[in-house]
Parts: C-alpha cells; sequence; structure tokens
C-alpha cells in the first residue's frame, strides 16, 4: 500500500507547484486541470509526489515530468 502524506513543508508545496506547473506545460494545458488530476481524479500528489519527494527533487525536470505521466498512465488518470 502507498504511503498518504500531505505537504507538510514550503519546500514540499514549492515542489508540487513545480510538478503540476511543468506536467501542465509539457501537455499543453492548464495547471488548474492537471491539479484536478493529481488530486480530485487521484491521489498522485498526496500518494505519490509528496511521499517520494527526497527522491524526486533530486532529479530533472524531464525526468520528474516524464516519471509522474508514467505513473498517471499506469493509473489511468487523464487530464
Amino acid at each position: 500500500m502507498a504511503s498518504h502524506e500531505k505537504i507538510r513543508t514550503s519546500k514540499e508545496l514549492e515542489f508540487a507547484v513545480f510538478c503540476i506547473e511543468n506536467v501542465a506545460q509539457r501537455l499543453g494545458v492548464d495547471a488548474e486541470r492537471v491539479y484536478d488530476a493529481l488530486t480530485g481524479k487521484s491521489d498522485i500528489l498526496n500518494s505519490y509526489i509528496v511521499p517520494e519527494y527526497e527522491i524526486l527533487h533530486t532529479q530533472s525536470k524531464d525526468y520528474i515530468v516524464d516519471d509522474i505521466l508514467q505513473v498517471m498512465k499506469e493509473r489511468g488518470v487523464a487530464v
């Protein structure tokens, strides 16, 4: 079972915003739609992005975006 964590620090919040904005940019959609996909249509923000912050934030922007898009695909989450 994946862990479920809420954003606790400003660094995690900044990272979540970074992820949402960059996924939106890659997909050519509004960031609000990506936020909805990661929180409303799924729980990817709190079940994947936040718990994996320590590992993910050390990677390149392209790696992070590719990784999040892969998780969305695996979980059947469309924007």
